[in-house]
Order: structure tokens, then C-alpha cells, then sequence
């Protein structure tokens, strides 16, 4: 049984103001290439779908386009709704759908769907959990509301209703941040370890099809793995290869994974350098000056209207920053990360320490991160 995992398509999405649509239309189309190639048994698209709850009629245009290629293939897709996704419009049509060999996870009540699909080896079960917030459960399975306080809670609990037989292989799409992943930029912070989901949640699973996170890597064991976005959506992601797993699901305890590189319409780079340098025809000739850049200039002094004068090179230029004396000595004020790479709690405690002058306790930080779980839930 061969399947390709893909996650967080983030369909629509805009990047420093630019709308990654076009480069989203390319990468799909590469992805369709390489399904048409080695004719995969599925596709498994473990959620971010969107990059909205309501996406653009052209946004959805994208997708439908790609689904129908894929039905044309006759490749089924296996598809959850993540946190970016409004499960209710995903899932809509999906009993339509599944006549075309599409399969959505539907909004949560309570179960979770599993699909058969067949080889020399017996039967493969793909098991579709969408992305779970604690509220859903509790309002699904209000017999066992008081149980669930956090997203680990939800998860386990979802996990419990479903049955799983053991003595065949089952797969696993699941949208959650599980502990000890590598987060990037692009991903969405929550308080603490509220969102966090343990790994040994997965145990009865023989691969577990995770997104969310956009960087690929396993977590704990090879076989439960996110497989990254397809694009780079933050340049913290500037030096990831992006690519396709490939899942191989053999007799029961064989899988074996690969990937198939993606090569992007344009890449998303750093470059660094004073402004002669970087403007000089030697620096640029031999690299694409349409991919999307962050350019650090070394100059001591700010070049006027300089990210005007720079996109007259690199038109898809994002982001212009320096970093010379001056912008070392601001640093050094204020060596906190960005805004959006902390939690909700560290910034309030930044708030509390400014107007106060002084930290909070241990009590009160308790009593705050209780207020900021209750208003997640």
C-alpha cells in the first residue's frame, strides 16, 4: 500500500502582503505529476487545506481543481479539516464526494470515520481525525465533558471511541501539535502546553499522518511523522528541502518512507549584504531574482528608499532589514523574540512587568494562564 502525505496546502494564504496563489497552483500541479508517475493507492491531506474558514471562491477553485485531477486519476484522497479550516465547509458534499473516491472527515459528533482499502497484504484502515479543540468534545460526548480540560484530553478521548484492530495495519491523519515537535514561524502559538499532544497517544497506529507543522520531521518514533508544507510560508523556513512522503505500508510492522522533492515556482531566500554589494550584477546574475526575499543590508546608514530601489531587482523582495551598530544597540533594549513567537502568558507577563515593575508570582500566573485556558475552550 503506497500513499503519499501531504499537509498544510494553506490554500489562499498571503505572505508579507503577497498572495502565494499562483505558487500554490504550481506546487499542485507538481504534486499531480508525481501521483500520475507512481500512482499512489491515496492521497492523505492532514489539514490547513485553507488558509482561512472562509476561503476565496478562487481558493476553492484551486482545490476543487486538484481534487478533480485526482479523481480523474482514479487516486483517492483522504482529507481532515485543520485549525485553519472550518470543518462545517470542508466537509460539505462529502457523502457526494465519496462516490469519486474523495473522502472528508466530517465535523466531530462523537466518532471518527475510517475508510478500508485493500492490497496483497489484507486491509489498511485510514482513520480521519479533524482538528480537535477541547469545546468540541465536551459538546460531542457531553457524558464525558468534565474529562476534558485540555487538547491532550480531547484527543484521548476521541481516540477511545474509536476501535482499533490491531491485528490490521491502520493509519491515522491527525492535525495537532504533538510534544516535542519543531515549530516554525507560520504555525499558530497557544498558552503553555495546552495544545500539546503526547506521542503515545499514537501507539496503536502503525503510521500516523500528522500536520500542522510545517517543518517535516518524526516525533518519538519514524512512523509517526508531519511531512510539512509544500511551500515555505515564514522565512524561518528559508533552508528546508520541501517534499512528498511517501508511505509504504508492507505486511503488518513493515513501513517504509521516502520522499519526492518539490521544487517551488519561486523560492523563498535570505540574502545579506551592504547595498553595492547586493546590487551588483556579479551577486545576483546567476541566482533567480523572482524569488521571494528577506535582504539584510550591513550598511551603517539606512539607504533611502530602499526597498523601492531594491525591487527594481527583486521584484518579489518581502522584507528589508539592517543590522549595523544601530540596530544592534535597539537588540540589545529589547531582546525579546517577535510579538507573534510568543505565547499569550508571556505576553501578559511582559505587560505586568512593564507596569508594575516587577514580575508576576507563581500564584498569579497560574490564575492567568486558568483565564486564558477558559477563554480557548
Amino acid at each position: 500500500m503506497k500513499l503519499f502525505h501531504l499537509s498544510d496546502l494553506h490554500i489562499g494564504k498571503r505572505v508579507n502582503e503577497f498572495s502565494m496563489i499562483e505558487d500554490q497552483k504550481y506546487i499542485l500541479s507538481q504534486i499531480l505529476h508525481a501521483a500520475k508517475i507512481k500512482k499512489p493507492d491515496g492521497i492523505l491531506l492532514s489539514g490547513d487545506i485553507y488558509d482561512s474558514t472562509i476561503p476565496s471562491a478562487e481558493a476553492v477553485q484551486v482545490f476543487d481543481a486538484f481534487l478533480t485531477e485526482l479523481s480523474a486519476e482514479q487516486i483517492p484522497a483522504f482529507i481532515i479539516s485543520g485549525n485553519h479550516d472550518s470543518a462545517e465547509r470542508l466537509a460539505f458534499g462529502s457523502s457526494l464526494m465519496e462516490k469519486s473516491g474523495i473522502y472528508f472527515s466530517r465535523v466531530y459528533d462523537g466518532t471518527i470515520e475510517k475508510i478500508p482499502l485493500q492490497d496483497a497484504y489484507g486491509t489498511v484502515w485510514i482513520h480521519l481525525l479533524p482538528f480537535l479543540r477541547p469545546a468540541v468534545v465536551r459538546h460531542a460526548l457531553p457524558e464525558r465533558a468534565e474529562e476534558v480540560s485540555y487538547a491532550a484530553d480531547a484527543v484521548r478521548i476521541a481516540l477511545e471511541q474509536g476501535a482499533v484492530d490491531e491485528n490490521e495495519r491502520n493509519v491515522l491523519l491527525a492535525h495537532q501539535f504533538v510534544t516535542g515537535a519543531k515549530r516554525c514561524e507560520a504555525e499558530e502559538l497557544q498558552v503553555g502546553a495546552l495544545d500539546q499532544i503526547p506521542v503515545e497517544l499514537f501507539e496503536k497506529f502503525d503510521y500516523v499522518a500528522l500536520g500542522h507543522i510545517h517543518s517535516p520531521q518524526k516525533v518519538g518514533r519514524e512512523t509517526v511523522r508531519y511531512c510539512g508544507s509544500p511551500l515555505k510560508y515564514s522565512f524561518s523556513e528559508a533552508g528546508q528541502e520541501k517534499s512528498i512522503t511517501v508511505v509504504e505500508l508492507k505486511e503488518k510492522g513493515t513501513v517504509e518512507l521516502r520522499t519526492i522533492p518539490l521544487e517551488p515556482l519561486r523560492d523563498m531566500r535570505k540574502i545579506r549584504g551592504m547595498y553595492l554589494e547586493v546590487t551588483a550584477k556579479s551577486f545576483y546574475e546567476n541566482s533567480n531574482c523572482e524569488d521571494y526575499l528577506l535582504v539584510t543590508l550591513t550598511d551603517e546608514e539606512d539607504v533611502p528608499d530602499g526597498m523601492a530601489k531594491l525591487r527594481t531587482i527583486y521584484p518579489n523582495l518581502m522584507r528589508l532589514e539592517y543590522d549595523n551598530k544601530r540596530t544592534r544597540s535597539c537588540a540589545d533594549i529589547g531582546t525579546a523574540e517577535r510579538v507573534e513567537e510568543k505565547s499569550e502568558l508571556e505576553l501578559f507577563r511582559e505587560l505586568y512587568e512593564l507596569q508594575n515593575n516587577q514580575g508576576m508570582t507563581a500564584q498569579q500566573e497560574a490564575l492567568v494562564e486558568e483565564m486564558l485556558r477558559g477563554l480557548k475552550a
